[in-house]
């Protein structure tokens, strides 16, 4: 996964969220404790007060501000530094640990009823992307191999059940909308008839799709409370835009105090805003992050993970949701057929490097990719300046080659790239650099494929490493002569030394190898690069 990773960006070389602001911030106050052996009072207090400065421009409430830093300040006066940690380490370990219990501690899935159907009714203001994320929840649902059924309850905004329809297709899930809307039908006996339908057609889960209004208003709250009588949902989930700072904690606490609430669905998380109400929310409500919604795709849902939104956060990445959705996107056997030809040579070609690259995608776009990975922060311009159009250029290069070019890329000659060149509308060079390219990072694949990481000791690309053989250079032989003395009496005593055996030099002692990872000690500018 990682190779094929490395592979797209080596070819394609040219996250946003609510949090980079923060994300950034929070980088450069743990880069100034590096240098330090050991924390003073004075130093944990300058770090409080940054962290607190960085809170606050990224829109988080003041309270849970306070609560955070007098949190991670007394656990760090209190804390004696672990040898195997240096102090920024140890001060990003307690801030992640503190960062997870506000954004609500664990993952909380839907609770199901224990006679089906489960309902669940979806409350928020407009514009706050419900009817979308209804689909999104519906999708969802489906492949955990639910039988969900979509309902229109929201018969004001003007073709709000249109909508819902088209997403519910889009989405392979039943819609349930008796009523036209555009401010026809009674809401509330759609909802309530919903559940009947649901029961005589088998549908396990009811997703109810209620009307939002711009603000907060009586009528609103009316209408919601009286849905929510109706139908007796087992979850009560208040849809927010997490894009609109603190309004969003004021209008759940209205949603919480006049219809109550069991769960929060953060939406627009790919946003460009600060992200403090996502830190917020779960902490003043007193109820949990369910569910986070981060692009307009319809698979850009997942369940919410406290511990691995502050792990992003803290610029560490997200491998383990990374690896969920590659397993969702990857075929398993294509993958183990692609492993097995990298470990043979110059037998990964083109078509499979197209087929793995098309299964990638799937998981979303390249930039949102690699911000999961760990580091990610570092390279970040880098990352957003990735061109996705530059990858469909790459498809088309290799759909304009033969099956017999895309397996063996050797055979192209000057006159089959200028045809391919041609077929893909792209120009010689461009078809030039991109098998170059793919040349050099299989040869780089297939090394680490072998059993090594270029750079490592007794692996491929070290002297000694792997099946690489280093040349000895031959012993040179000692100059005759060398060591008698020109005085003819000390010459004769050292030919009687000789004789004698005395004149032995003492041969150096073969180096020993490491008795143990102690005593292993790694070349510098590996040691420079582990220790940053």
């Amino acid at each position: 996964m990682s190779a094929i990773t490395h592979t797209i960006t080596h070819i394609c070389e040219g996250f946003t969220s609510v949090f980079d602001t923060l994300q950034d911030r929070l980088a450069s106050v743990f880069k100034g404790l590096r240098s330090k052996g050991r924390l003073t009072e004075a130093d944990i207090d300058a770090t409080m007060r940054e962290i607190r400065i960085a809170l606050l421009e990224a829109d988080v409430n003041l309270a849970v501000v306070k609560e955070f830093v007098a949190a991670v300040k007394q656990r760090a006066l209190g804390v004696d530094v672990s040898q195997a940690l240096n102090p920024s380490q140890q001060i990003i370990k307690i801030v992640n640990e503190e960062l997870i219990v506000i954004l609500g501690g664990e993952a909380r899935p839907v609770r199901f009823a224990k006679h089906p159907p489960t309902v669940i009714m979806l409350a928020g203001l407009q514009g706050a992307g419900k009817t979308t994320l209804a689909g999104k929840l519906a999708r969802y649902l489906k492949e955990q191999r639910h039988t969900p059924l979509l309902v229109a309850a929201d018969l004001q905004r003007p073709n709000a059940v249109t909508q819902l329809q088209i997403v519910g297709e889009r989405a392979g899930v039943r819609v349930f909308a008796p009523e036209p809307g555009n401010g026809v039908g009674d809401p509330i006996q759609v909802a309530r008839d919903s559940i009947a339908h649901a029961r005589n057609k088998l549908h396990d889960v009811v997703i109810v799709d209620t009307a939002g209004r711009l603000g907060v208003d009586a009528e609103l709250m009316q209408q919601a409370a009286d849905i929510k009588a109706a139908v007796n949902p087992d979850e009560t989930l208040f849809v927010v835009d997490a894009m609109i700072g603190q309004d969003a904690v004021n209008t759940a606490k209205a949603f919480d105090q006049g219809v109550g609430i069991d769960g929060v669905v953060l939406t627009k998380l790919d946003g460009d805003a600060r992200g403090g109400a996502a830190l917020s929310i779960a902490r003043v409500l007193g109820k949990p992050i369910m569910f986070a919604s981060n692009g307009e795709g319809l698979t850009d849902f997942d369940l919410f993970h406290p511990d691995r939104m502050a792990s992003r956060i803290l610029g560490m990445g997200d491998i383990l949701t990374l690896i969920e959705q590659a397993e969702k996107a990857f075929d398993a056997d294509q993958a183990r057929a692609s492993a097995e030809k990298l470990m043979s040579k110059n037998q990964f070609g083109l078509q499979d490097f197209l087929t793995q690259m098309q299964q990638l995608r799937k998981m979303g776009p390249m930039s949102k990719i690699l911000g999961m990975l760990p580091g990610a922060g570092q390279f970040k311009q880098a990352i957003e300046e990735i061109d996705e159009r530059e990858i469909d250029r790459v498809e088309a290069i290799i759909n304009s080659m033969t099956p017999a070019e895309r397996d063996d890329v050797s055979i192209l000659n000057g006159s089959r790239r200028a045809r391919i060149a041609k077929g893909s509308g792209v120009q010689v060079s461009d078809v030039n650099q991109l098998v170059n390219r793919f040349v050099e990072a299989r040869k780089m694949m297939e090394s680490m494929a072998g059993g090594g990481f270029p750079g490592m000791p007794g692996m491929p690309g070290m002297p000694g490493g792997g099946r690489r053989q280093i040349k000895q250079q031959p012993k040179k032989a000692p100059k005759r002569g060398k060591g008698i003395s020109g005085n003819p009496a000390k010459r004769r005593q050292q030919e009687a030394d000789r004789a004698a055996g005395l004149h032995r030099r003492p041969q150096a002692e073969a180096p020993q190898p490491p008795q143990s990872m102690a005593d292993f000690e790694l070349p510098p500018e590996l040691k420079k690069m582990f220790d940053q």
